[in-house]
């Protein structure tokens, strides 16, 4: 099986997941959890093996896009191979960060993931400390993107981001923040690829 769910900050909202393990006892490391952005689990050095010996216990895989919220360092530190059809850094064997503008095909799904997005706070933040400016998505990852869509006809079933393209941010729910803090790089970005891809 394949479950989704959102930010889990490493440890400040990672009580979720034992939960829903409880839940499942049925669940192996042939099942997959995707945290869609800001997965956190190697956000402080000091901490991360702890952090992520927490995911490793789990009884299902984690996989992860990219948020605003990651240690770019840390995660760029990881090793890139090749998984199911697209590139992930190899965080640990049961925990694999699903690079941008990739395709995987996952228990016959074909599952394309762009993560990243702007920090609406980054202003009170020290780069490289608690912001990196490789947060944001970059042109060159987008044509990555579309250049992976292509070879599979610019059709998938799943797309997993961390952020939404630029029509989304005008829905009534999220239309007052889009006032408040305007339009992202990566949100014209993702709609390049809603604009391509079915």
């Amino acid at each position: 099986m394949i479950y989704i769910t959102g930010d889990t900050h490493g440890t400040v909202d990672f009580a979720k997941l034992p939960a829903f393990a409880e839940q499942h006892p049925e669940l192996t490391k042939n099942d997959y959890m995707i945290v869609a952005g800001d997965f956190g689990g190697l956000w402080d050095v000091r901490s991360a093996e702890r952090t992520l010996d927490l995911y490793s216990a789990l009884p299902f895989t984690v996989l992860f896009v990219d948020g605003n919220h990651e240690n770019y360092d840390l995660l760029d530190a990881c090793p890139v191979e090749t998984w199911k059809g697209g590139k992930v850094h190899t965080v640990r064997p049961d925990i694999l960060h699903l690079m941008r503008g990739q395709v995987f095909e996952i228990e016959g799904n074909r599952i394309f993931t762009f993560g990243g997005a702007t920090s609406t706070d980054k202003f009170f933040r020290i780069e490289g400390v608690s912001v990196w400016e490789r947060e944001t998505p970059s042109l060159k990852e987008l044509e990555e993107g579309l250049s992976n869509l292509q070879r599979y006809g610019n059709e998938v079933d799943y797309i997993v981001t961390h952020s939404c393209d630029e029509r989304a941010l005008y829905f009534p729910p999220l239309l007052g923040r889009t006032r408040k803090r305007g339009v992202y790089a990566e949100n014209g970005l993702l709609s390049r690829i809603e604009e391509t891809v079915r």
